[in-house]
Formats: C-alpha cells, structure tokens, sequence
C-alpha cells in the first residue's frame, strides 16, 4: 500500500485533518485534534496507529510485520510494515480501529462537537 492510498483513506474520514506537528516529513491524521496514524514522508515503510493493548499484542504475535511503534507508547501503538506481510484489507480494518480507539476517549464535550459536524 502507498502513501496516497492511506492518505486517501485517512482524510475521507469525518472530522479528519492532517498536519506537521514533529517535522516536515511526518504526517500525522488527526480526529477533532487527537492523533490517530502517523507516517514518514521521508522513508513510507511503516504507518503507525493507535490500537487496544490486548489486540495490539495479538497482532504483534500473528504478523511479523507489526511492531510496537518506535518513538510511541509501545502499549497503545504499532506500527505497521507497509512492505511486509500485511494485506491490505488489515491495514485499512486497522486504520479503522486506530480511529475508533480515539473516538472512545473524546470528552463528553469533544464527542458532541465530533457528533454536530457533517461528514
């Protein structure tokens, strides 16, 4: 999968803005302002994405491309080989569970904004 493909998927997502926050080769997706996947502009071998603990490790024990992401918060974050073993029907199911992930700890206040925005 390449970067325009994830890209492409990423933005069509509601309330989804990407920036520059590190650098200028790292883009970063967020929903209403909270990061949900990341990749190198630079070097596109790996996205990394938010994902629950028990399936982050489940993950890491059936694909040998996931990894507990570098630079992130191992517990909460893989990264994903773009050159690997994983198809791409996981990696978009797995863009989709990074994005519920963060939808899941939006205040009360933040989930109303999200719900009153048009997709």
């Amino acid at each position: 999968m390449d970067i325009e493909t994830i890209r492409n998927y990423c933005i069509k997502k509601k309330a989804t803005t990407e920036e520059f926050p590190f650098d200028e080769v790292t883009l970063v997706f967020k929903v209403m302002g909270k990061m949900y996947a990341c990749i190198g502009l630079d070097d596109p071998e790996w996205l990394t994405l938010k994902c629950d603990p028990e399936y982050a490790l489940e993950l890491r024990e059936l694909h040998s491309g996931i990894e507990g992401a570098f630079h992130f918060n191992k517990k909460y974050w893989n990264q994903i080989s773009l050159r690997g073993d994983i198809n791409d029907k996981l990696i978009f199911s797995l863009i989709d569970h990074s994005y519920e992930e963060v939808l899941k700890k939006f205040t009360r206040k933040l989930k109303q904004e999200y719900d009153e925005r048009s997709e």
